[in-house]
């Protein structure tokens, strides 16, 4: 314990950029896994209107939100990279 507090001036820096890389890291996946989600579900809706069972106005409305959806994420990455 005591030997911790001497070397906590040292260890504090790496400790804080590991802190900070493993938050990076977290939201690098977690948008990753909300583009691929949205992804199978636009593909999953495109499977849906081949094999008939939703309309044709269904299948645009919903792959309008879709894209938007995905094309938001994009815009969010971006920013977050400019940053």
């Amino acid at each position: 314990m005591f030997l911790d507090l001497l070397i906590a001036p040292l260890t504090a820096p790496v400790t804080g950029l590991t802190w900070i890389a493993d938050k990076i890291l977290e939201q690098a996946s977690t948008e990753l896994n909300e583009k691929e989600n949205l992804s199978k579900r636009l593909l999953a809706l495109q499977l849906a209107f081949d094999m008939g069972d939703i309309s044709e106005s269904e299948f645009e409305a919903e792959e309008e939100a879709l894209l938007l959806a995905i094309q938001a994420l994009e815009e969010q990455a971006r920013a977050s990279e400019a940053e």
